[in-house]
């Protein structure tokens, strides 16, 4: 770990972060950051546990002078996005993020960075290891795999938490204080087909998208990037009719609330449309780069012919119905909330399609702040996928956060930002599934708000969390744990 990291202000806070990143964290794996935070916990002489689903819980009296105050729960997720470029050498499981200093800019090598929520997370560790920092009663909840299913917040049971007022330290705009967010459900399609022998007198070609940006399927969602996806269906939309193309198989995307930024399909063509295959397709390719040219300026389609061409295919009614409802399935933005100014209400990320071996699966991620919009669309995508005889599931559904206007701790938030920078801070509700709404369902009478530092990019390789941003934060963290309201 680059000492360069561990020397910028404020310390406590990226030293703290510099050891949560030497832990491999990924969704569904954090046994070995479980046991780093309780170890931390325990270290330092402070009642820690694990509750059924094993979050963890690290709890810390009031200093000398702040008993009276209400007691607070400060929460983050452990978990975070694991994505790497293509040409990066890199493994998740075993290996901590390699960062580096980029101007005012904190940077992974190749990766993501982990700033979600890593750096909520460590602001938490580093109060609880201080000494010198007034604060009333502490909870610290950790809770685990947020980023694939919400499951420590969804299965933490009533009863364990005792605070009043709840901080959760996971947005990623530093001017904004959130008071809601986003519920999300996801929506995949599976279905079986029988393979057919490649025909005669056929050519393999690689075709591969890449260069895309990625990013939030929830935050990023409305800035027009690229779906490499949708782009990949695009470009084998009509290449039966063209050129005899077939599908022998697809890989696209990874995870479903990370914008596609790479897709890989194999497929074939008549030998006689070989010349005029590539030299036609650029066309499109070209087409859709000028449509893309201010959002995804590095993106990049490949042709690559295959020494021998694959042996199976896609029958081709199959195929018509597939490429035609992956070009029905909405992506992207579906409707902007009436209640707030440019807040996006309902969205869908087409986050993952396999296609080989006879099964094809497209993965989706559905969002929306309203609970009837968020299942008018996934119906919308359930019968976009049906019509083609797909089998649909509908999983992993949680609810929005219903934004409370009236907040007791948003009271005292603003004003405290107003008089640290001069101006007002922007009160929203965000795009993106924030735990706050799944732990008021168990904690119904707890006051939540949301705010964090500055990161852009999250979910990708181009992740980077602001240093400048991050003292703000930090500063702002200090001087709402002094004001918290009496009892």
């Amino acid at each position: 770990m680059s000492q360069e990291i561990r020397n910028l202000e404020p310390k406590a806070l990226w030293n703290k972060f510099a050891d949560l990143n030497a832990v491999p964290r990924p969704s569904k794996k954090e046994d070995r950051v479980i046991a780093f935070m309780k170890n931390f916990g325990e270290s330092l002489g402070l009642e820690t546990f694990e509750d059924d689903i094993r979050n963890v819980i690290i709890r810390k009296p009031a200093t000398a002078g702040m008993e009276n105050r209400k007691a607070i729960v400060l929460q983050g997720h452990l978990d975070m996005v694991h994505q790497k470029n293509a040409d990066t050498v890199f493994d998740f499981d075993t290996q901590g993020i390699d960062m580096y200093v980029d101007g005012d800019w904190v940077r992974a090598r190749g990766t993501t960075l982990g700033a979600d929520n890593g750096l909520g997370v460590a602001a938490i560790m580093a109060i609880l290891e201080s000494t010198d920092i007034p604060h009333p009663a502490i909870e610290a909840l950790f809770t685990i795999d947020e980023e694939t299913g919400m499951t420590g917040a969804l299965n933490l049971k009533g009863g364990i938490l005792q605070g009043q007022i709840l901080l959760n330290m996971d947005t990623e705009e530093d001017d904004e204080i959130d008071i809601g967010c986003a519920g999300g459900i996801d929506v995949t399609a599976t279905a079986e087909y029988d393979e057919e022998e490649t025909p005669e007198g056929s050519v393999g070609y690689t075709i591969t998208v890449k260069g895309l940006k990625g990013g939030h399927s929830g935050m990023d969602i409305h800035k027009g990037l690229g779906n490499a996806n949708k782009i990949m269906n695009r470009l084998l939309f009509d290449g039966f009719d063209n050129f005899g193309l077939q599908i022998s198989e697809i890989k696209g995307g990874s995870l479903r609330n990370a914008i596609p930024r790479e897709s890989m399909a194999k497929v074939i063509i008549a030998e006689v449309y070989d010349e005029a295959f590539v030299f036609d397709m650029q066309q499109i390719v070209n087409e859709i780069k000028t449509e893309f040219k201010t959002t995804e300026p590095n993106l990049e389609v490949v042709f690559e012919k295959m020494e021998a061409a694959p042996a199976k295919v896609m029958p081709t009614i199959a195929q018509f119905y597939f490429v035609r409802s992956m070009y029905t399935a909405h992506n992207g933005v579906y409707r902007m909330s009436a209640d707030f100014d440019d807040l996006v209400e309902t969205s869908n990320n087409i986050a993952k399609v396999i296609v080989g071996d006879g099964q094809l699966t497209v993965q989706c991620l559905t969002r929306s702040s309203v609970e009837t919009s968020k299942f008018d669309l996934a119906n919308a995508l359930r019968s976009a996928f049906e019509l083609m005889g797909c089998e649909v599931e509908f999983s992993g559904s949680y609810p929005g956060w219903t934004p409370n206007s009236e907040s007791e701790i948003l009271d005292v938030l603003v004003p405290i930002y107003e008089k640290q920078n001069g101006e007002k801070p922007k009160v929203v509700a965000c795009h993106a599934g924030l735990e706050c709404g799944i732990l008021g369902i168990n904690y119904p009478d707890m006051d939540m708000i949301s705010f964090g530092p500055t990161i852009h990019g999250a979910h990708s390789p181009d992740e980077r969390a602001s240093i400048s941003s991050s003292q703000k934060f930090w500063k702002f963290v200090l001087e709402i744990l002094a004001t918290i309201p009496v009892k």
